[in-house]
């Protein structure tokens, strides 16, 4: 998490719980108009695909999804 993020919540937790409801549906607001079909990613979010592709991370488009056969043991 991110100095940013972290001083976001510290400022959060000091909110009576109906502020906070109403600062979580504001940031839920910001994201969607930020991102609204969910497809960008984070720094973190990069990071961690990468990591996947490298580690032998097998697309879903190389599997024969009609005959799973072939990858039983």
């Amino acid at each position: 998490m991110s100095d940013i993020a972290r001083e976001a919540v510290r400022l959060l937790e000091m909110l009576p719980e109906e502020d906070q409801r109403f600062a979580c549906a504001f940031l839920k607001k910001l994201v969607r108009a930020w991102d609204p079909d969910f497809t960008q990613v984070t720094p973190e979010e990069k990071a961690r695909i990468e990591a996947a592709e490298r580690s032998g991370f097998v697309a879903d488009s190389d599997v024969n999804w009609d005959d799973l056969s072939a990858y039983a043991p």
